[in-house]
């Protein structure tokens, strides 16, 4: 495809992040998906973010698909929404700590909540849902990253959207120096339980998308069939 992507196990990658943390590394965690494979190709400075990125893991059944049809099997599924709650099962078991940013207002705060009642030892650095915009307000965006830098996490789950956790995370990490972040989309309201995931079943079996597609269809649809169907043409164009 247009990308090179980490083909490890999800305890693999558990294990390297640990690593960056005890070296106290800076990097990067995404978790592309078709959607942002498809973006890949014509959005050149998302690319070259997610070409810098500490590990680019696979989220999603057709990216595996297309890599064993290359003939280059890809060892795991890795999604922002697993990876996420094993992180902070190790992170109590390691005494790291955490901090979730993004979502709308309040949500993030709720995710850290539930996450006390099944984790209570969780070392939790902070929880915090910037306003609409913020990114665009200096002001605003120095007082993220002065909170940030002041909390000593050891992890930071950032949870915008695409592109913009991205843009974030890739312009700022050596600002507020916490040694790994993670674009996580939607996992925050996972976990805030704002929304619900597929049942493992449809995820097993590669119909996650489905299901999101009869919770929101109508933002689904273009992003399924008029974004994400581009992902035909790139198998073709990147085949050799």
């Amino acid at each position: 495809m247009n990308s090179f992507i980490d083909n490890v196990t999800m305890e693999e990658a558990i294990e390297h992040i640990e690593e960056c943390i005890r070296l106290r590394k800076i990097g990067h965690v995404i978790t592309p998906n078709v959607d942002q494979i498809v973006r890949m190709e014509w959005d050149s400075y998302f690319r070259e973010i997610c070409d810098n990125a500490e590990l680019l893991l696979t989220d999603g059944h057709p990216l595996l698909w297309i890599a064993k049809w290359y003939g280059r099997p890809i060892k795991e599924k890795i999604c922002g929404s697993d990876l996420v709650p094993h992180l902070c099962e190790v992170a109590e078991k390691k005494g790291y700590s955490v901090f979730f940013l993004g979502a709308a207002p309040g949500v993030a705060q709720r995710a850290v909540d539930k996450l006390r009642e099944k984790l209570p030892d969780l070392r939790i650095a902070g929880a915090y849902s910037p306003p609409i915009g913020f990114e665009k307000d200096e002001a605003e965006m120095d007082r993220i990253n002065q909170m940030l830098k002041e909390s000593h996490a050891d992890m930071l789950f950032v949870g915008m959207g695409v592109p913009k956790q991205d843009i974030f995370i890739y312009e700022n990490m050596n600002t507020y120096q916490i040694p790994m972040s993670f674009s996580v989309g939607g996992t925050i309201d996972f976990i805030a339980g704002e929304q619900k995931r597929a049942p493992k079943w449809m995820s097993r079996i590669g119909m996650e998308w489905l299901y999101r597609f009869f919770q929101d269809p109508r933002r689904m649809f273009k992003r399924y069939f008029l974004k994400d169907i581009k992902i035909i043409g790139l198998v073709w164009k990147y085949r050799d």
